[in-house]
C-alpha cells in the first residue's frame, strides 16, 4: 500500500490551489464572469479530493473573489463597488484565533465604512519569499509578519518594499526593535509571547508534586517528569524540530555563533553544543518523553489537551487552543541551562511601500494598534497585545485564564530573539537538519560539528 500523505503535505497542496487561483483572479489572468475549472479538474490538477477542493473554493468565496452559481460552477466575482477602497491584507491563518481578527475587522468596517479589508491567507512555508513576491507584484497592501520571517524578508534584500513607520511609544519598546532595519522602523508589533512551560495542575496535585517555579533547571524538570509519568501519561513533551523550540537550548548557553579572523565558525566543545546535548539526552529518555512523531508544535498541544502529557513547551498564542480544556492548567517560566533565558516570538504588521492605497492601509494599522483594539485582543484572547497599557489591563474577565497569566511581566529580562544567536534565518534550517543526525544517535558530536562548522563558515 502507498504511504498516506501527511497532514502538512495535504495543507500545502490545498494552500497552493487557493494561492494559484487567488493570484490568477487578482492579477486579471481570469476575467470577471469567467468560470473556474470544474471541481473534478481542480482535484486532478492539485491532487486533492473533491471535498478538499470545495473547502478551498469556500475560502475564495469568503474573500469575495468568486461566487457559486448553482448547477453551473464557480464564477469570478465583479470588483467592489465604486467609492470604497479595498486593501488586501496578507495574514497568518492562526492570527484569526490568536488576535481575534474577525472581531477586529467587524469593528474596523463599522468605524471606516469606506474601507474594506480583503483577507489574503498566506502559507507558513517560505512566508518571507511569498510576501516579497506579493508586495513586488502589488498583490498585498499590508501583511502580518513574525520576527523570524521579518529577518528572512530582510535577508532577501527587499527592505525597500516596506513603508517606513513612526515610533509608537505606547507599545512595548523591546517589541518594536524586532522590526527595525538600521534606523528605519518597518513594522509594528501586534501581539507577542515568550516560550513558557505549560503544565497540567491536576497531574501535579494527584502526584503530590510542587508546581514548577523560576528556580527550575532542566534536571529538575526531568526529575519531576519521572515522577509524573505513569501508564496513562508521560511527564514532558515538545516538538523538537520546531525552530521555535530547539534554539532555546542554544540561547540558554549564553553564547552566540562567532567567527574568527579567518571567518571560521567553531561549535565543537563549546557551550552552544551543551544545549544540543541536553536535547539529545532528553529525547533518549523514553520513560518520560513519548516517541511521538509530531509534525508541528500544535501536535504537542493536542497531546497535552488529551491529557497524555503533563508538561509541554508552549506560548501564550497556543493557550488560545487550550482554553476549553476540561482540566486545570497553568504556566511557569521555562527551565534553564546556564542562563534563565527564553525565546521571544512577536507578530507584527507592515505596509507595502508600493501600495496604491497606503493611507487606507495606515488607517487600518493604526486601528489594530489602538488601545481599543489591543484591549479587545487582551479581553477576547490569551495572546499578549503589544500595547503595554492594554496588555496590563485588569478587570472583570469573562475568560478562564491561567492563574499565572501575568507571569510574563516578571520574566521580561529573560526574553531573547533568535537573531541574538548571530545565526542567519536560512542557517537555522541548516543547523536543525544536521542536528537531526546527532539527536537521533546516527552521528557523533564531533562529526556533526565538523560538517556544520564548514557549512556555516561558507
Amino acid at each position: 500500500m502507498g504511504q498516506k500523505p501527511s497532514r502538512s503535505t495535504f495543507r500545502q497542496r490545498l494552500d497552493e490551489m487557493v494561492s494559484v487561483l487567488r493570484e490568477e483572479i487578482v492579477t486579471g489572468k481570469r476575467e470577471v464572469g469567467e468560470y473556474l475549472p470544474s471541481e473534478v479538474a481542480l482535484g486532478e490538477q492539485f491532487n486533492l479530493s473533491k471535498n478538499s477542493v470545495r473547502k478551498g473554493l469556500e475560502r475564495l468565496v469568503s474573500e469575495n473573489l468568486i461566487i457559486k452559481v448553482p448547477r453551473i460552477g464557480n464564477q469570478v466575482a465583479r470588483p467592489e463597488q465604486e467609492g470604497r477602497t479595498t486593501i488586501r491584507f496578507g495574514y497568518y491563518k492562526s492570527v484569526i484565533e490568536e488576535a481575534a481578527l474577525d472581531e477586529l475587522l467587524a469593528e474596523f468596517e463599522k468605524e471606516h465604512p469606506h474601507i474594506r479589508v480583503q483577507l489574503i491567507p498566506l502559507p507558513y512555508d517560505n512566508y518571507g519569499e511569498t510576501i516579497s513576491e506579493y508586495m513586488e507584484r502589488e498583490l498585498l497592501d499590508a501583511a502580518t509578519v513574525n520576527n523570524n520571517d521579518f529577518q528572512s524578508f530582510l535577508g532577501l534584500g527587499h527592505s525597500d518594499l516596506l513603508e517606513p513607520l513612526g515610533d509608537k511609544p505606547e507599545l512595548y519598546p523591546f517589541l518594536s526593535d524586532a522590526f527595525r532595519h538600521g534606523e528605519r522602523l518597518l513594522g509594528h508589533p501586534l501581539i507577542f509571547s515568550p516560550v513558557v512551560l505549560c503544565y497540567n495542575r491536576d497531574h501535579f496535585k494527584n502526584s503530590a508534586m510542587a508546581e514548577p517555579d523560576s528556580s527550575w533547571k532542566w534536571n529538575d524538570l526531568i526529575r519531576v517528569a519521572e515522577e509524573l509519568t505513569d501508564d496513562n501519561h508521560y511527564g514532558f513533551y515538545y516538538h523538537l524540530l520546531s525552530n521555535n523550540r530547539w534554539p532555546i537550548f542554544m540561547l540558554q548557553s549564553g553564547m552566540k555563533l562567532e567567527r574568527n579572523e579567518a571567518g571560521k565558525v567553531r561549535l565543537y566543545r563549546t557551550k552552544l553544543m551543551d544545549g544540543m546535548r541536553v536535547c539529545r539526552d532528553m529525547i533518549a529518555r523514553k520513560d518520560i518523553l513519548p516517541s511521538y512523531m509530531s509534525e508541528c508544535d500544535h501536535d504537542a498541544e493536542e497531546l497535552f489537551q488529551q491529557g497524555k502529557v503533563s508538561m509541554i513547551m508552549a506560548t501564550y498564542f497556543s493557550l488560545n487552543y487550550l482554553r476549553n480544556s476540561e482540566f486545570e492548567y497553568d504556566v511557569a517560566p521555562l527551565p534553564y541551562l546556564e542562563h534563565a533565558t527564553t525565546l521571544l516570538l512577536a507578530i507584527g504588521v507592515m505596509i507595502n511601500r508600493k501600495s496604491k492605497c497606503k493611507e487606507a492601509a495606515r488607517t487600518f494599522l493604526d486601528f489594530l494598534l489602538s488601545y481599543k483594539s489591543q484591549l479587545l485582543i487582551r479581553q477576547r484572547t490569551l495572546s499578549i497585545p503589544a500595547h503595554k497599557q492594554a496588555a496590563e489591563w485588569t478587570g472583570s474577565d469573562s475568560m478562564n485564564r491561567p492563574s499565572r497569566f501575568f507571569m510574563y511581566r516578571e520574566i521580561i529580562p529573560s526574553f531573547r530573539y533568535i537573531s541574538e544567536l548571530n545565526i542567519k534565518p536560512h542557517q537555522i534550517d541548516v543547523i536543525r537538519n544536521e542536528m537531526k543526525l546527532y539527536w537521533s544517535g546516527m552521528e557523533d558530536e564531533q562529526a556533526v560539528c565538523s560538517r556544520l562548522e564548514q557549512l556555516l563558515s561558507e
